[in-house]
C-alpha cells in the first residue's frame, strides 16, 4: 500500500533523529498525533512558550536538532518569544505548525491561521509545502537548514495533508549534507602578526566558543601567550573556564566601565561572539582609543555587525588552533599574568557576603556562595534572575562547557522549561535553575511537565517580591516605580499544585541544609524539586 504523508513524514523524522516531540497540540494536530508510534516520545507542555523552551534546552544539551509541534495561530503566537530566544541562543529546531484543512482554506474557516509572517524574522526559514506530498521532504529540508544555521525552522502543515498519499519521487531534500570546514583562511596570518606584535592583548570569549574543542583551543592560545581572558557581557553561555588563572571576569555591559576594564589593552581578540554587546546605552566609543578589535566567529551575522578591524567567519576552535600554530614561539611578556605565579583577579570579591546574623534577611549572594561550594563540576546552571545575574556569574563559575546557560534574547520565561529540556537531553548531568520569582511566572506551568515526565531539575527561586531590575532602573532615573510589588505570590505553593515537591526557605541555617541535600542528589534524581528562597532585593544593578 502507498504510505500516507504522515507515515512518510514519521520515517523522515526517524532518519533525522527527531523522535522526541515537544508539543501543546490542538485539533489541527490530531490527524498527525492520533496513534503515534511507540518509538516516538511525546512530551506535553501546558503552554507553547514552555514547548519551545524545553525543545531549546534539549537541542543545546544534545547538540543536535529538536522537534516541536504547535497549534495554528494561537500556538505559534504564544511561542514567538521563545522562538526568538531559540534563534539567538542558536538552538537548531524543526517546528511544525498545524493549519486548518487545505480543502477549505480559501473560505478561512475557524482556526485558520495567517501563519507565514507571524514569527517575523526569527525563524531561519518558514516552509509552506505547495501540496501535501511535499510535506515529508519539507520536514527533511527543515532539519538540514536548522542544523546548518543553528536555529528554528517552521513547517506549516494543513491538517488534511497528513492522510493524503505520499509520493516516492516527491523528494526535495538531500539525505545527508556535509559542510566541510575550509582550511585556515589567509587572513588568519594577519591576525597572527597583529597578535604577535601586541604589547597588551586581551581575549573576550563568547557563547559560540562553548564546546570542549573551543575551550581547549582557546585555553592553549591564552596560555601560550599569557593573555588574560574575559567573557562577553550578557553571554548566554560560558566560552572559557571561569576558574582558570587567566580568567578576568565578565566585561561590563556599559561603555564607560568597558573602557575602564580594557584600559591599556592594545588588542581585543573576540572569540565566539559579536563585538561587543551592551545594555543600556551610554555615550562614547566602545573600546579605549588605540585598542584594535578582531573577531573570530562561526556566525556571519555576528561578524557583519561587529565594529572590528577584521572579522573571520569559521569554527572558533579550528580558528584558535590554527592561529596558535601560526604564532611564533614566545616567552611570557613582562607585565602579563603568569598563571603559575599570579592568580587571576578575583571577580567574586565584590559580591561576597558574611553569613547573615540572626534576624537579618538572606541575600542572593548568600545563596550563590553556598551553591558554589556544593555543585559538582559538571553541573548545568541555568540562569533567569536578572537583578542578581552579575553576582551569580561571579560567585558560581562555569567549569565545564554548558556549565552556564541563559536566554540570549533577554526575554523572561526561558530558564524553567529550558532546564527541563537540558536535563532530558543530558540526564547524566545535574541541572540547577536559578530563577527570580517574577521570572518564574512566565513559564511556571512547565513545572507540570517536569513532574509528569520525571525530570530531576533543582529549581531555586529567589523570592524578593517584585521586579528588582525594574525598580533599580527607575531609581537610576530618580523616579519611583509605577508598578507594584507582589509579595503575596507563593511560588512554592503553585509548584506543589503542579505536583512538584517544593519548600520555602527564609533563614541561612535551613538554606545551607536544604541546598546540601538537594544538590547532593541532583545528578541521579528523577524528581523535580523547587526551593523558594526569600531574599532581600538587590540594591544595585550594574551588569
Amino acid at each position: 500500500m502507498t504510505p500516507t504523508v504522515r507515515e512518510a513524514s514519521l520515517q523522515i523524522m526517524r532518519e533525522r533523529g527527531l523522535t522526541t516531540m515537544f508539543s501543546n497540540p490542538g485539533s489541527t494536530e490530531v490527524p498527525f498525533l492520533a496513534g503515534l508510534p511507540d518509538d516516538f516520545h511525546f512530551v506535553l507542555a501546558l503552554h507553547e512558550g514552555s514547548v519551545i523552551g524545553m525543545a531549546t534546552g534539549y537541542a543545546l544539551a544534545q547538540g543536535k536538532t529538536a522537534f516541536a509541534l504547535v497549534h495554528t495561530t494561537a500556538g505559534l503566537g504564544n511561542a514567538v518569544g521563545a522562538i526568538a530566544t531559540a534563534r539567538v541562543n542558536r538552538a537548531p529546531m524543526v517546528i511544525v505548525v498545524g493549519q486548518q484543512d487545505r480543502r477549505h482554506l480559501a473560505l478561512e474557516p475557524f482556526l485558520t491561521g495567517k501563519l507565514e509572517g507571524l514569527a517575523g524574522d526569527y525563524p531561519l526559514e518558514v516552509i509552506s509545502p505547495a501540496r501535501a506530498a511535499d510535506v515529508p521532504s519539507s520536514i527533511g529540508r527543515a532539519a538540514l537548514t536548522a542544523e546548518q544555521g543553528s536555529g528554528p525552522v517552521l513547517v506549516i502543515v494543513p491538517m488534511s495533508d497528513w492522510l493524503e498519499p505520499a509520493e516516492s519521487d516527491a523528494g526535495a531534500a538531500a539525505g545527508t549534507v556535509s559542510v566541510s570546514p575550509s582550511s585556515a583562511p589567509a587572513e588568519l596570518s594577519r591576525v597572527a602578526e597583529i597578535l604577535a606584535s601586541a604589547k597588551a592583548p586581551a581575549i573576550m570569549a563568547g557563547s559560540g566558543n562553548d564546546t570542549e574543542a573551543g575551550w581547549a583551543a582557546l585555553t592553549g592560545l591564552a596560555e601560550d601567550r599569557q593573555i588574560p581572558v574575559w567573557i562577553e557581557p550578557f553571554g548566554s553561555r560560558a566560552g572559557f573556564d571561569q576558574t582558570h588563572p587567566l580568567y578576568r571576569g565578565q566585561l561590563p555591559a556599559d561603555r564607560p566601565r568597558l573602557r575602564d576594564a580594557l584600559a591599556g589593552c592594545d588588542l581585543l581578540l573576540v572569540v565566539g561572539a559579536a563585538a561587543i554587546r551592551q545594555y543600556p546605552y551610554t555615550t562614547g566609543p566602545l573600546v579605549p582609543e588605540g585598542t584594535r578589535v578582531i573577531v573570530l566567529t562561526d556566525d556571519p551575522v555576528q561578524a557583519n555587525r561587529s565594529p572590528a578591524e577584521l572579522a573571520i567567519v569559521g569554527d572558533p576552535a579550528m580558528l584558535c588552533a590554527a592561529l596558535r600554530d601560526q604564532l611564533p614561539e614566545t616567552t611570557p611578556v613582562a607585565g602579563q599574568v603568569d598563571p603559575a605565579t599570579a592568580p587571576a583577579k578575583d571577580a567574586a570579591a565584590a559580591y561576597r557576603l558574611p553569613a547573615p546574623a540572626d534576624g537579618e534577611p538572606l541575600r542572593a549572594a548568600h545563596v550563590f556562595q553556598l551553591l558554589a561550594g556544593l555543585i559538582p563540576e559538571d553541573t548545568i546552571l541555568v540562569e533567569e534572575s536578572p537583578s542578581s545575574r552579575p553576582a551569580l556569574q561571579a560567585l558560581v563559575p562555569a567549569r565545564r562547557p554548558l556549565g552556564f546557560l541563559s536566554a540570549a534574547m533577554g526575554g523572561l520565561g526561558f530558564a524553567m522549561p529550558a532546564a527541563i529540556g537540558l536535563k532530558m537531553g543530558a540526564p547524566q548531568r545535574p541541572v540547577v535553575a536559578v530563577v527570580g520569582d517574577g521570572s518564574s511566572m512566565y513559564s511556571i506551568q512547565s513545572l507540570w511537565s517536569a513532574a509528569q515526565s520525571s525530570v530531576g531539575v533543582v529549581f531555586i527561586v529567589l523570592a524578593n517580591g517584585g521586579y528588582a531590575v525594574m525598580d533599580r532602573l527607575a531609581e537610576q532615573r530618580d523616579s519611583k516605580p509605577a508598578w507594584p510589588g507582589f509579595p503575596q505570590i507563593s511560588v512554592s505553593t503553585i509548584a506543589s499544585g503542579f505536583g512538584v515537591r517544593a519548600r520555602r526557605v527564609d533563614n541561612y541555617a535551613d538554606l545551607s541544609e536544604v541546598l546540601e541535600d538537594a544538590i547532593g542528589s541532583a545528578a541521579g534524581s528523577t524528581e523535580p524539586l523547587l526551593l523558594e528562597v526569600a531574599v532581600a532585593p538587590d540594591t544595585t544593578f550594574a551588569p
